[in-house]
């Protein structure tokens, strides 16, 4: 009997585009005949998958998981929105994002760890769901949050399934207080997030390339006003305060109670708690944002196929 070795298995993955364990299966079934091996992969319809490789994949879900003071998001891709109400995928989906609580937000670490009930990868596994429901799909991408104490709460909108839909988002807050209390105002914040989508948590962490950017759109147009440089000055200063405003969480109005800001918000909460409360990050997941998507000209393709 041939030796099945590592180099072997990676040729027919190249060639093939299925799973390392499919690979090393059709390997010992055709007794390390590569070309027959294909052909066993073709026949299993588990080299399908490379076909589809190519295609632009930017709907599919975004999952998150949560466990006490930590928690996990991951956004996986197909092709269609169809897809996203498969259950095959979703439960699938679900899996993975329960594989991300391991791995704090390394998406190399997750293609490569075990998936759970299979022999092989979440990446194998993948592979074999492309082959069995007909589409590319991605694991594009994954981020953890973890508190020392307190808790890392979740709120998915446009839920599909419990812990899935198109935007994801886990808030952490910092604190010793109840953990029941905790878990109800975070799933608030995170609400918040969902809808006001800020951009940092507050201003130390905003992007210096982006507030260089506002900064100079700002003083230009202030400039244009003709106003003399102190006057510029001032502006600028009410300026920055309104994107300050805009795009970092702490200081956002919170849209839950439409009175106060997210941190006069935590402040009120933790007095009632009896406990200090502090947000110390959050992450927003929106599914395909980022994803340039391919427009499609039916028509054209209509006239091309006919030769016109």
């Amino acid at each position: 009997m041939a030796q099945i070795t590592a180099a072997l298995v990676k040729q027919l993955r190249d060639q093939s585009g299925a799973g390392m364990m499919d690979c090393k299966k059709a390997l010992t079934e055709t007794d390390g005949d590569v070309d027959a091996a294909v052909d066993w992969l073709r026949k299993k319809g588990l080299a399908a998958a490379a076909k589809k490789s190519g295609r632009v994949a930017s709907e599919g879900l975004v999952a998150v998981s949560t466990s006490g003071a930590k928690g996990a998001v991951v956004e996986v891709n197909s092709e269609t929105d169809f897809v996203s109400r498969n259950e095959q995928f979703q439960s699938f989906v679900a899996s993975v994002a329960q594989q991300a609580m391991t791995v704090n937000g390394d998406i190399e670490a997750l293609a490569n760890a075990a998936f759970p009930g299979e022999d092989g990868t979440v990446a194998d596994a993948l592979t074999k769901r492309i082959a069995t429901i007909g589409e590319n799909m991605s694991l594009r991408r994954t981020a953890s949050l973890e508190v020392s104490e307190g808790v890392v709460a979740s709120y998915i909108h446009n839920q599909t399934a419990p812990g899935l839909g198109k935007i994801g988002v886990l808030v952490a807050l910092e604190s010793a207080g109840d953990a029941a209390k905790l878990e109800a105002f975070g799933k608030q914040v995170a609400m918040h997030v969902a809808a006001a989508n800020p951009q940092a948590l507050d201003r130390d962490s905003v992007d210096v390339t982006a507030l260089e950017r506002e900064k100079e759109v700002l003083s230009d147009q202030a400039r244009a006003s003709g106003k003399p440089e102190e006057i510029i000055e001032k502006m600028l200063v009410g300026r920055l305060r309104k994107y300050y405003e805009e795009v970092c969480l702490l200081e956002q109005g919170y849209v839950i109670d439409g009175e106060n800001t997210v941190g006069k918000a935590v402040e009120l909460f933790a007095k009632d708690l009896g406990s200090p409360v502090k947000l110390t990050g959050f992450v927003r997941y929106q599914l395909g944002e980022g994803i340039e998507k391919k427009e499609e000209d039916f028509a054209a393709e209509v006239a091309a196929t006919l030769g016109n």
